[in-house]
């Protein structure tokens, strides 16, 4: 008899792994629900969503987050609509999978910064693909939205401003998107070490981009200086969305460079508080600084002599 309960117990509740994706997807599935659905604090809910899915893939491991995700999908297709799931899968529960899948176990940090790079990159290439027979293509879309977005808001949509917004609209979308993922992913490790899951988190101050990356933006920078006028809104999200990775790697460097100093508290935190004054010219900076970091860092590497 007490046989056959336990065989009874056994399916999802007998393997932490299913328990953790089926959990996980719920929570994420609800979070983006809650904010398709326009209910209070809707906004916030949607830039959680990857939390659970990041949770259970740094807790359980690739099988999870990838079963987690199904699960997600599921109840948004079945509660939702295909847009919203789209839109899920799109900003959150693919790039959370793949950053997961690219870390391994142990962790391993300098494929998934590159990837808070190249997933935004890939996006815009598909939405410029995707909206290549819209009347103005990408741009066109971006300069629609940016004129609904102003005018909801009550604002004047006078074509300076309106022609901003379009230039840094998508790119802005991939730095809130790749930011989200990062703190969702230090938030959810933080969370499992607590919960005793984990006995350390991944080290988010010594992740660096590979050597090769660099090349990446200057491609991109290539292709908007060649482009006519000054280079359009699509080489120009691209420029800026595959510096996102180089900026942060710059502020993981400043972490790591201050990390002897005396007062570092009051270094980073006037660090932060001039990116929040001036945030372009010092964002360029910090980006700057990576780019350094990312170089005297490879050049470190290869002059280092061979263990024995």
């Amino acid at each position: 008899m007490d046989e056959e309960q336990g065989k009874g117990r056994g399916g999802i509740a007998a393997d932490p792994r299913l328990l953790a994706a089926a959990s996980a997807g719920l929570a994420s599935a609800v979070l983006a629900l809650w904010a398709f659905r326009g209910l209070p604090g809707g906004a916030f809910a949607l830039w959680l969503a990857s939390l659970p899915l990041f949770m259970a893939g740094i807790g359980f491991g690739g099988f999870t987050i990838l079963a987690s995700l199904a699960v997600a999908s599921l109840v948004l297709l079945l509660l939702g609509s295909a847009t919203g799931l789209g839109l899920f899968l799109a900003l959150f529960g693919v790039p959370a999978a793949a950053l997961v899948l690219a870390a391994g176990r142990p962790f391993a940090l300098s494929l998934p910064f590159a990837l808070l790079g190249l997933i935004p990159a890939a996006g815009v290439l598909l939405a410029a693909f995707l909206l290549g027979d819209a009347p103005g293509g990408l741009e066109g879309a971006m300069r629609e939205a940016a004129e609904v977005g102003l005018q909801r808001m009550g604002l004047p949509a006078n074509d300076g401003l309106v022609e901003e917004l379009v230039r840094v609209k998508a790119a802005a979308i991939g730095f809130w998107v790749a930011l989200a993922l990062l703190v969702n992913a230090a938030a959810g490790a933080a969370l499992l070490k607590r919960a005793g899951v984990l006995a350390t988190t991944p080290a988010w101050r010594e992740a660096r981009l590979p050597g090769w990356y660099p090349l990446l933006p200057a491609l991109a920078g290539g292709f908007w200086l060649a482009a006519e006028e000054g280079g359009d809104a699509v080489t120009l999200s691209l420029l800026l969305v595959l510096l996102v990775p180089v900026f942060l790697h710059g502020l993981a460097a400043l972490h790591r460079a201050s990390a002897a100093i005396r007062g570092r508290a009051f270094v980073l935190g006037g660090a932060y508080a001039a990116l929040l004054i001036l945030s372009v010219p010092v964002a360029l900076g910090v980006a700057g600084y990576g780019f350094y970091d990312i170089f005297n860092g490879t050049r470190a590497r290869r002059s280092a002599p061979p263990r024995v």
